[in-house]
Order: C-alpha cells, then structure tokens, then sequence
C-alpha cells in the first residue's frame, strides 16, 4: 500500500501531526527522496481536504525537524534522506515560551557568558601567533596536548600527551574513531537504546550497526558474547557513565566483563565519555582496562558550556598515526583559539569552577525532578543531564510528545535513539539543562500530569 500522498481518510487529530509524519513514513520507505518537490500547501489541502492553515502547520514541522526545505519562489522539496528524518530534539524554536525539554545540554546562566567574554579579552593582548598562523597541528596544539592531561587525569586517565588528539569536539572525535577502526562493510555494536547519531554516520561510512540488549547498567555481556560468537564483529560503542538515552550507569564489573569479551573476540572499543567528570565517584573508565583496543574521548560542550566545543581523543598507540591522518583529512585541526580557552581554563582552575557550579546546578536540577515526578518511575543518574521516563500505558510516544507539545513543552520520542528496532518500550527523554530552573519546573509540572492522566483516544493512533 502506497504511504503517499496519504488516504485522507487516515489522518487523524491533530491532523497537521499525522500528515507530517506521514512524510516522513513516505522518506523512510522510499517514496519521498531528496529533491522531490511536494505539493503547494493550498493543492495538498484541496487534496486531502484539509485547511491550509492545517497543511502550512504541517509542513513547517517539517522544516523544524530538517526534513524538508523551502525556496522561495521554487516550492518546498525533501531535503532529508532515509538516515536522517528524525532527530531527537527541535532543530529551532520559534516562540519564547516553548520549555525545550528536547536538547541535550549544560546549564548556562550569565557567569558563563561572563567567563568566555573575559577569556576572549585576554585573547586580544596575548593571542599566540601560531593560533592564527601555523597550518601544522603539532606546532599549534602541542601545549594545547599537554595540558589536556590535567583534564584527563580528573576523568580517571593517566597517559601521554603523544597519544592524545584534539579534535573539533566529541562529534567529531566519535567520526575519527569509527573511521579509524573500522572499514565500510564492518559491524558496529552498541547499545539497542543509543546514541542518535550513531545510526545515521554508520550509515554514511558505508558501516552495519546492530543494537545489543540493555539492562538497568546498559549492555548485557551475554548478548555481546552472543553476537560476536555469530558475527565478525569490529567494534563495540558505548556510553558507560550516564550517558546513556535510558541513563544507564555501568558497574566496574560490568567495565571488566565486556573488556574481557571484548579480547576474546578481538573487537575494538569506541568510548564515549562527552560528560567528563560530571558524575560523583566516578569508576574506572574502559580505555583505563583496555587500553590497547579503546579509543576513549570526551570534551567540555556538555560539561562546561556548550561553545568550547574541543574534544580530546585518546586512541591505542599503534592507531596513533591513523588516527592522526584521519583527523587531518576530516578537521585538518582542531580549532586553535578554543584550544587556547580550553587550556589557560584547565590550567588556571576556571574549568574546575565551572565542573563545580554544573555539578551543583543539575544536582538541583534532579532534585527537583524526583521531587514533581514523586511516584512516577523514571531513570536518572546523579549529575545527568536527563531522565529517561517510561511510558505508563496507554501512551504512546508519539501522543505524549504532542500532548506536551500543545502544552508549550518540547520532549525527546525514546524511539528517536532506537539502533535496532523495535523499541522495548515507549519512553521520552527529559532534558534538564537547556531551560531556566522556572521553565524546568514548569515544564516537569505539565510532564508529570500527563503521564498521570490519560489521552485523548485521538491521538493514541498517532
């Protein structure tokens, strides 16, 4: 049965919902492809009999997500492709007083904009030469190198500045990684719940990925044994200290145990640590118990503030110069002056007071989660910056996400983070740094009524 145009008949309330997802059904399956122009927004109305206004709304959902774009005086085309039609969080919003629940990111407050604007007056009496001259990364960087060993010591690493390498953020050092490790054609293991670009640059490296079965610490050993006994695997990505969709925090047993496996089935690890030390009594990293097969990497963004986007990847000595070729070929460097503030930060002491007040800020922050969430069961780890809510039934995801929405809160569908599907479980996830501390409350005040109420039976087909 054909997807698009859709059977008007199907749509159901609110309808500009379902028509936008209906696009989106249409580019997974094919249908739709990048470049297809759709339909004018008065000749989709006429045809599926809807109000323009319905269409138009639709349609600029569409443009929020990334799906499809529009020029003027040409028409509105696709834009994304089958990899790419469904992230979890909105791309831009456009009214102030939508509580953002969907991003992924740090408490920011005015002392933030306070330290970087001072950072950058310092940077215009004293900027090095060579962080606006030199084209060779180890003329620039290396006491960049140098002093990312303080950092990595509080995230539990002790190792050489030669093994570690800047890169452009942990974007782009989780891209460097799976290139490093693996050749198109690989398979790529991670978490069934994971992360949400993972999918899509698999996809474009030419990669397979399956997802593994998950429990309350993340990855179940037995299952990775299992698949690794039956497939070729080449490498295992993970998240283990909250990092999570679901905020899984793995044991030191759990460390050891897929580091074992990991060994006897000669797979690499790829792991993410974007959180640094922002979690209490952190344990032992996997590159600490596995260092010659991890390539381990973790950066400020969501520790610190979102705009020092510098990543430190340390990666197993014999891939040292690959690494350092692929990361030439992708970034050519990491870019000098953030590593400049990222550096005079480590080692003046300022990234250790801005750990400290981001620590404190989201202890708050999931205090007053447990507190307005009270008998809903949730997951959330110490510091994290999110929780992961599983769905009381009858909700679905998608409902919920729309009930929120039409009560101005944004939230993260679960199956947006699905490798392998299908999704265990309909769940959101919450983040709880990208609003104020009175949006936050706000909003967890809305989220936690619905998922004490029902829905509307409309939407439940949604």
């Amino acid at each position: 049965m054909s997807i698009w145009p859709p059977d008007p008949l199907t749509l159901k309330r609110p309808a500009y919902r379902t028509l936008a997802e209906c696009v989106v059904r249409a580019v997974e399956a094919g249908e739709l492809k990048v470049g297809d122009r759709l339909p004018t927004h008065r000749k989709l109305a006429m045809q599926l009999d809807l109000s323009v206004q319905t269409v138009s709304r639709a349609y600029e959902e569409l443009i929020r997500r990334g799906t499809i774009g529009a020029v003027v005086g040409r028409g509105t085309f696709v834009r994304a492709g089958p990899a790419e039609t469904r992230t979890p969080f909105l791309p831009e919003t456009q009214h102030n007083t939508l509580v953002d629940c969907s991003l992924l990111k740090p408490v920011c407050e005015q002392l933030h904009m306070d330290h970087m604007r001072a950072a950058l007056a310092r940077l215009a009496t004293d900027l090095p030469a060579t962080a606006v001259s030199s084209f060779r990364p180890n003329t620039a960087l290396q006491k960049d190198r140098m002093a990312s060993l303080a950092w990595l010591a509080r995230c539990g690493i002790q190792t050489r500045h030669e093994l570690v390498h800047l890169t452009n953020g942990c974007t782009s050092a989780m891209t460097i990684a799976l290139m490093t490790a693996t050749s198109p054609g690989d398979l790529v293991v991670t978490e069934r719940l994971g992360h949400h670009t993972l999918k899509p640059l698999t996809h474009y490296l030419g990669l397979r990925i399956k997802g593994l079965e998950i429990d309350d610490e993340g990855i179940v050993p037995d299952d990775f044994d299992r698949v690794c006994a039956g497939n070729a695997v080449k490498a295992l990505y993970v998240m283990p200290s909250g990092l999570s969709p679901t905020a899984s925090m793995m044991s030191l047993e759990r460390r050891e145990t897929l580091c074992a496996a990991a060994r006897k089935h000669d797979v690499l690890i790829i792991e993410n640590d974007a959180w640094g030390p922002l979690q209490p009594g952190r344990l032992s990293p996997m590159v600490v118990l596995a260092p010659e097969r991890t390539f381990y990497f973790t950066g400020f963004s969501k520790c610190l503030m979102p705009g020092l986007r510098i990543g430190y990847l340390v990666a197993p000595e014999t891939f040292g110069s690959a690494v350092a070729n692929r990361n030439l070929v992708t970034n050519w460097m990491a870019t000098a002056m953030v590593a400049e503030i990222a550096s005079r930060w480590v080692s003046d002491g300022t990234a250790a007071y801005l750990l400290d007040w981001q620590m404190a800020a989201l202890g708050r922050r999931n205090a007053l989660a447990a507190r307005l969430l009270g008998d809903i069961a949730f997951r959330a780890s110490p510091n994290g910056l999110h929780i992961w809510l599983p769905l009381p039934s009858p909700w679905s995801e998608d409902a919920f996400v729309t009930h929120a929405r039409l009560h101005d809160v944004a939230v993260a569908p679960g199956s947006a983070f699905a490798i392998s599907d299908p999704v265990p479980e309909p769940a959101v996830r919450i983040c709880l740094g990208g609003t104020t501390a009175e949006g936050l409350e706000r909003g967890l005040e809305v989220i936690a009524r619905l998922a004490r109420s029902q829905p509307e039976p409309a939407l439940l087909t949604i």
